[in-house]
């Protein structure tokens, strides 16, 4: 018989795993059905944008062939599916008094069917970076806050009216740090906006992104607002924002060197979770742009504070930080993975922000419980293999390093669970395909799925394989049972006094 420590080494049996996706980096059939233009259509056919010249008007062929992808879903036994929708599907103008698309909302109406007919929780994304196209040149899109907070509102309650009856989780927006910095400060990402001339002919990158940052908390909170008081008493769903933050560790033991790990971490996770989760913005983003960070007015204050039911996810790797620079999207810190001695801190992915570091997986959760004591759905985190785009798909398939990647995150998810008492609640590896990965086109490969883009038949991964059978085997099957005498639900209040304090890896 199996001793109680055992049989507790498990996750609850109400947790939520499955793999996510994006509407533009999957769907294609960007003029198909009444489809409006987004910020990524013309932007990703611009020449120079993307690394290998290609856009989104294909991408993985989702929009046709979504019921192959169900079928993906259901051979691998997920519990969830994380994907988004796109705003110009919905609205194909985007603005509050432009028509509404039926067709679009039967495309994704249908999904949302199926997925509960096969047993899978739709979780689902409002905004994946695709703003309509028409709000952009119509008002300068997220700078304008009069105009795109009441926009984003109404698609939003249309999502709510029209699938709110059988969505229960609902992600106001992913990643607002990458729309207001990719977008308006490096000019790397749609509309492109940056003070580099040689990128973009407009832009200030010193204000824009902020004030953008300052937009989509708005634009966030006041759509939970509208979803709690007239939707949630009837339809009883969750709504929350999805974060990206990598866990920052000091390059050494100096004390600027650890105070600049902290810096960076308020640049990238307390810049939109501090005023959500704890009702302000943290002092070092205030110290460091002065007037330049747009004031939280009382009243806006009173919307934005408490405005999330848990903390949405996003992370990938681990950053040694270095004080110094002038960077300000990362709190004047200087990232790294070379250790002193030399060595690399993981194994490099194909991109170059990119290195396996599972350690940091489970230092980040435990930092965002204890900071922001608010349940955690970890909604996106996966692994590009180096030079994967140029294998044969045989060899492809056989993604080692991805599946160490997903070693390491797993039994770092399942420490933090059990033995740090992190509530966290579910997890969703990016990405169920390969797909359009944004400015790298096609050449980065996040899919746990092979996708030959020839022939838009799908494969599974090594990968695929493990995540499925991790989960198998460690989640609960009978019920909720016991850690060490207290019950599954309320382990997490033995980390109640505990808090985790950035420190030097060995």
């Amino acid at each position: 018989m199996s001793s109680p420590s055992a049989i507790s080494r498990k996750l609850s049996k109400d947790f939520l795993w499955g793999f996510a996706t994006a509407s533009f980096q999957i769907e294609g059939s960007t003029d198909v059905d009444g489809r409006g233009k987004s910020i990524w259509d013309d932007f990703a056919r611009t020449p120079g944008k993307t690394l290998d010249g290609k856009n989104g008007d294909l991408a993985t062929d989702s929009y046709r062939l979504w019921k192959e992808d169900l079928d993906l879903l259901v051979s691998y036994g997920v519990k969830a599916y994380r994907f988004s929708i796109s705003w110009s599907r919905i609205i194909p103008l985007g603005g509050r008094k432009d028509p509404v698309n039926e067709k679009g909302i039967q495309f994704y109406s249908n999904l949302i069917d199926a997925l509960l007919a096969k047993g899978i929780v739709p979780f689902v994304t409002l905004h994946h970076w695709d703003l309509p196209q028409e709000l952009h040149d119509r008002y300068g899109g997220w700078l304008n806050k009069g105009e795109v907070v009441q926009d984003y509102v109404n698609y939003a309650k249309i999502c709510f009216q029209r699938f709110g009856d059988r969505v229960k989780y609902w992600l106001t927006f992913n990643e607002p740090w990458c729309i207001a910095v990719h977008g308006y400060g490096r000019g790397v990402f749609a509309p492109g906006r940056s003070s580099d001339r040689t990128r973009s002919a407009e832009g200030d990158s010193s204000r824009e992104p902020w004030i953008v940052g300052h937009n989509l908390l708005l634009a966030h909170a006041h759509a939970v607002k509208l979803y709690r008081e007239d939707f949630k008493p009837s339809q009883g769903g969750q709504i929350g924002i999805t974060l990206n933050g990598d866990w920052t560790l000091p390059y050494d033991d100096s004390s600027e060197n650890i105070a600049a790990a902290q810096q960076a971490m308020d640049a990238a996770i307390g810049w939109f979770a501090d005023p959500v989760y704890l009702g302000h913005y943290p002092e070092y983003l205030k110290e460091m742009l002065g007037e330049r960070l747009p004031e939280l007015t009382p009243t806006e204050l009173s919307v934005v504070l408490g405005s999330s039911d848990f903390y949405g996810m996003n992370t990938y790797t681990t950053n040694l930080c270095i004080a110094g620079g002038d960077n300000e999207f990362q709190g004047n810190v200087k990232y790294t993975f070379t250790r002193p001695d030399g060595t690399q801190l993981g194994t490099q992915a194909h991109c170059s922000w990119l290195q396996d570091y599972p350690q940091g997986f489970r230092q980040l959760l435990s930092y965002i419980w204890n900071r922001y004591r608010t349940p955690i759905y970890c909604t996106e985190n996966g692994f590009a293999v180096k030079d994967e785009n140029t294998k044969p798909v045989e060899e492809a398939l056989s993604d080692h390093d991805r599946v160490q990647y997903f070693r390491g995150t797993t039994a770092s998810l399942l420490a933090a669970a059990i033995e740090d008492g992190v509530d966290v609640r579910g997890y969703f590896a990016w990405s169920l395909l390969d797909n359009f990965e944004w400015a790298d086109g096609y050449l980065t490969r996040f899919g746990v799925t092979y996708v030959d883009y020839e022939t838009q038949n799908r494969y599974p991964k090594d990968s695929a394989r493990f995540i499925c059978q991790w989960f198998k085997e460690n989640i609960e099957k009978d019920g909720p049972t016991e850690v060490e005498g207290i019950p599954v639900a309320a382990s997490g209040l033995r980390a109640a006094d505990a808090h985790l304090v950035h420190a030097v890896m060995a």
